[in-house]
């Protein structure tokens, strides 16, 4: 007789890096595996010599009009810039990856019907965190007035914060495409680079009026 399987197991066949392919959306599940992969690319940095750094002047494409500016001197190991020939960018897909000295920036699009925090809510619902939460989620207002929300994480992998926005302001912005922006830094790290990245933060800008 053959036993039955313990309460929570996943089928192997349901299962990718750890997570229950059943239990979210299609666009939600690509989040997911984003986040392994970037947990993962500290270790990348160190065996993959990349040579892209950003410059002043560079402007991020999420897409749509949307844009961010990323900080001077980081590897974009992953992205379109603004004028680079890129103009097939999807505010609902968009991935950029910067990477410095053992920090990683990762900004991810997706397509998300509610608020900024409620698409927070789903990105958590769908990772399997080795960190905990440190910070209490709080609001923040980029300097183009969209509003979104962050919070801090804090563990012996690392240091970081995950942060969530609506790509409009306004009675748009529920519609409108979601944009996730997850920071990792080795442990005690994170101080040495949070004013780059408040400055990214408060860049982000939404998609161009339609």
């Amino acid at each position: 007789m053959t036993a039955a399987p313990p309460d929570g197991w996943v089928p192997v066949e349901h299962r990718l890096f750890g997570f229950d392919r059943r239990r979210f959306r299609p666009a939600l599940f690509v989040l997911g595996v984003a986040l392994v992969l970037i947990y993962g690319t500290q270790a990348l940095n160190a065996v993959i010599p990349w040579n892209d750094p950003t410059r002043a002047g560079d402007v991020l494409d999420l897409g749509d009009g949307a844009t961010a500016v990323p900080p001077v001197g980081w590897q974009l190991e992953d992205g379109a810039l603004v004028g680079a020939g890129n103009s097939g960018t999807s505010p609902t897909s968009s991935s950029i990856t910067l990477a410095k000295a053992g920090a990683v920036i990762h900004l991810q699009g997706a397509r998300f019907d509610g608020s900024a925090s409620a698409f927070l809510d789903q990105v958590a619902s769908v990772s399997d965190r080795t960190s905990a939460v440190s910070g209490q989620r709080t609001s923040y207002t980029t300097a183009a007035g969209l509003v979104g929300v962050v919070e801090s994480e804090s563990g012996p992998s690392g240091d970081g914060l995950r942060a969530a926005f609506k790509l409009a302001t306004g009675t748009d912005a529920d519609a409108a495409p979601a944009l996730l922006v997850v920071v990792r830094t080795a442990p005690g790290q994170f101080e040495r680079y949070r004013d780059q990245i408040d400055a990214l933060l408060s860049s982000i800008t939404p998609e161009a009026a339609r």
